[in-house]
């Protein structure tokens, strides 16, 4: 469990994208400021103002790089950082 600025941190470099944490990027999105619903294993984000939805399943306890990289390239496009959502 990891803090969410690390996460963030390793999010954004890119060079973790096969081995984060699926819990650590739910809790990072949370900080982000994004709702979230859950029906079965799809974690589905939403953030008002945001036309993107994010759809995450975890693959054992990892997040799949795919959607690490689709997450990433949310937080790049609408420049979201966590002192804005503290």
């Amino acid at each position: 469990m990891s803090n969410p600025h690390k996460t963030l941190d390793r999010l954004l470099s890119g060079q973790a994208d096969a081995s984060l944490a699926f819990a650590d990027l739910v809790r990072l999105l949370k900080k982000l400021g994004f709702a979230s619903r859950t029906r079965g294993s799809h974690h589905i984000f939403y953030q008002t103002g945001i036309e993107e939805i994010l759809n995450l399943q975890p693959k054992g306890s990892q997040a799949k790089p795919y959607q690490v990289r689709q997450v990433r390239d949310v937080v790049l496009k609408y420049k979201l950082s966590l002192e804005k959502n503290v």
